[in-house]
């Protein structure tokens, strides 16, 4: 089996966010940063090149393919903030049809700007998902 791409690494969080032109998105994203620091209580590294993500778990597919990953975290993309996180539970769905502005696949919930959500909710969503995590993978 190929060698998982996104790995832990050793790149300084704060040299991806300066790197971020837009001066509203680098703020949105240092205010990620922080949010997810307070919430899982774990200091942010960086995930492949773009990943800024907080705490780590083991997984093991059915087909024997395994590896290690965030259990949340946020990337800055060209026209979103991707928010990577588990939302999978009748609440989560619910507090999803509160939080504003967003799009939503399987593990990542995109945004245009902290501005069009509610960051009470978006704080609600992250706790979940990372007692759903902590559940899982204890």
């Amino acid at each position: 089996m190929p060698a998982n791409k996104t790995i832990a690494t050793n790149v300084p969080v704060s040299a991806y966010l300066a790197a971020i032109t837009d001066p509203q998105r680098r703020a949105d994203c240092e205010q990620l940063q922080t949010m997810m620091q307070d919430i899982t209580g774990c200091a942010a590294t960086m995930w492949g090149s773009s990943i800024v993500g907080f705490g780590q778990y083991h997984y093991r597919y059915a087909s024997g393919r395994e590896g290690d990953m965030c259990v949340v975290g946020f990337s800055s993309r060209k026209t979103d903030i991707s928010i990577y996180l588990l939302a999978e539970d009748a609440q989560q769905q619910q507090l999803l049809a509160q939080l504003g502005k967003h799009k939503m696949g399987k593990a990542c919930l995109s945004v245009r700007r902290l501005s069009d959500i509610n960051l009470q909710v978006l704080r609600q969503l992250l706790q979940g998902a990372v007692a759903t995590m902590q559940q899982r993978y204890a």
